[in-house]
C-alpha cells in the first residue's frame, strides 16, 4: 500500500503543478490580450499617457539605440569577416553572402535584440513593478486593475515592444549595408547581384515568417515579464520570486518562437 499511496501523492503534486501552470500561462495570455487591446485603443492616448509612453521609448530605445548598433555592427563585421574568409578557403564564395544574411539578419540579429530589450528593460520593469506592488504604492490589480493597466503597464509594454523592433530594424539595416561592403567593397557595381542575392534570400515566406517573428518576440519580452512580475506579487512571501519565473518563461517562449519559425523555413 505506501508505494501505491505515494505514487499517488506524486501523481496529485504533479496534477496541481500542471494545473497551476496552465492557469498561469492563461493568465499570462489574457493579460497580454487586455493589454493589445488597450494598446489599440484611442482612450489609451491621453495627454499624461502619451507623455509616459514617450519618457519610456526614450529611455528604452533612444538612450541604447547607438550603442547597441554600434555594438551589434561589431559583432556582424567579425562574424561576416569569419563567413566570407571561410567560404573563399572552400571554394563556396558564391554562397558567403547568403549564408550571412541568413544567418546574421534572419536569426541572429532579432534574437540579440530581444535578449538585450530583455536584460536591460524588460527584467528591471517587471521586478520595480513587482516592489511597488509589494509596498502598496500601486492600486490592487482586483479593485481596480484596467486604469493600473492603462497607467503603469501599457506605456511600459509598448515601449519595450517598440524598443525590440526599433533595435533589430536598425541593426538589420547595418548589418546588410555593412555585408555588402566587406563583399563588394565601396564599389556601386556589386548592387545587382546583391539585391539578387537578398531577394532571393528574402522570399515573401522567410520575410513574412521574419516579420512575425520580431513581433512575437517583442510581445513576449514586452509582456512575460511585467504579467509574472504581477502574479507573483499575489504570492506569499515565501513564494518563488518572480524576475527568475518571469525569466525561464520568457526564454522558453523564445526559443519556441526560434525553433517554430527554423522549422517553417527549411523543413
Amino acid at each position: 500500500m505506501e508505494p501505491n499511496a505515494s505514487l499517488n501523492l506524486k501523481l496529485g503534486a504533479l496534477g496541481r503543478a500542471c494545473v497551476r501552470s496552465a492557469a498561469s500561462w492563461w493568465g499570462i495570455i489574457h493579460f497580454g490580450a487586455i493589454a493589445l487591446v488597450m494598446a489599440l485603443s484611442a482612450s489609451t492616448y491621453d495627454r499624461a499617457n502619451r507623455a509616459t509612453i514617450a519618457r519610456h521609448i526614450y529611455t528604452s530605445t533612444w538612450q541604447v539605440l547607438f550603442w547597441f548598433t554600434v555594438l551589434c555592427s561589431l559583432v556582424s563585421l567579425v562574424l561576416i569577416r569569419i563567413v566570407v574568409v571561410t567560404a573563399l578557403s572552400y571554394g563556396l564564395s558564391q554562397y558567403a553572402l547568403e549564408m550571412v544574411v541568413r544567418v546574421l539578419v534572419l536569426e541572429l540579429i532579432p534574437l540579440s535584440a530581444a535578449l538585450f530589450v530583455v536584460l536591460r528593460s524588460g527584467l528591471a520593469s517587471s521586478a520595480e513593478l513587482a516592489a511597488r506592488r509589494r509596498g502598496g504604492e500601486l492600486v490592487a490589480w482586483q479593485e481596480n486593475g484596467l486604469d493600473a493597466m492603462r497607467r503603469e503597464f501599457v506605456p511600459r509594454m509598448m515601449a519595450t515592444a517598440f524598443s525590440v523592433l526599433t533595435l533589430a530594424g536598425v541593426s538589420s539595416v547595418v548589418a546588410l549595408v555593412l555585408a555588402y561592403t566587406a563583399v563588394y567593397g565601396v564599389s556601386p557595381w556589386g548592387l545587382g547581384e546583391y539585391t539578387r542575392v537578398v531577394g532571393h534570400v528574402f522570399s515573401p515566406a522567410v520575410a513574412l515568417v521574419f516579420v512575425l517573428k520580431t513581433l512575437l518576440f517583442s510581445l513576449a519580452v514586452a509582456v512575460i515579464p511585467i504579467a509574472s512580475a504581477i502574479q507573483a506579487s499575489g504570492e506569499p512571501a515565501g513564494g518563488s520570486m518572480p524576475v527568475p519565473q518571469g525569466t525561464v518563461r520568457l526564454f522558453l517562449v523564445l526559443v519556441l518562437v526560434e525553433g517554430g519559425s527554423l522549422a517553417i523555413k527549411y523543413i
